[in-house]
């Protein structure tokens, strides 16, 4: 019920300050890089991620915005700010906060978050 969409940066945060319904999902996963997260969380959201991002990039942080709207044409904003832990696991954590118009999209979009996230993109099963 969630197609991909897209607005600009100055829509997305008049949109965010706006919206009053938001749901923080915690990240557990075991993915442990940053760009095949973020990109498992696009694929399984059927999202637009707003935030131009670099692959080849390395680093410890990522934030990105991701945007769709449902068919019913309500809008569906997400947040994701993760990092990698320093330590020997290596590990992700942070949050993805999800803000829309309604309950209902809000609690849903972050229900599917947390079925998804744990698992393994496609890319890395055997």
């Amino acid at each position: 019920y969630i197609r991909p969409a897209s607005c600009t940066d100055e829509v997305f945060r008049s949109m965010w300050a706006e919206f009053e319904w938001e749901n923080k999902v915690a990240i557990t996963t075991i993915i442990t890089d940053l760009s095949d997260f973020l990109e498992h969380i696009v694929k399984s959201t059927n999202m637009t991620c707003l935030t131009p991002y670099d692959e080849s990039q390395t680093g410890t942080f990522l934030a990105a915005n991701l945007y769709a709207r449902s068919v019913f044409g309500e809008d569906a904003l997400v947040n994701v700010s993760v990092e990698k832990k320093e330590d020997q696991s290596g590990e992700l954590a942070g949050y993805i906060r999800i803000r829309s118009k309604t309950q209902g999209i809000a609690l849903s979009l972050g229900d599917r978050i947390t079925t998804v996230q744990r698992g393994v993109p496609k890319t890395q099963q055997a």
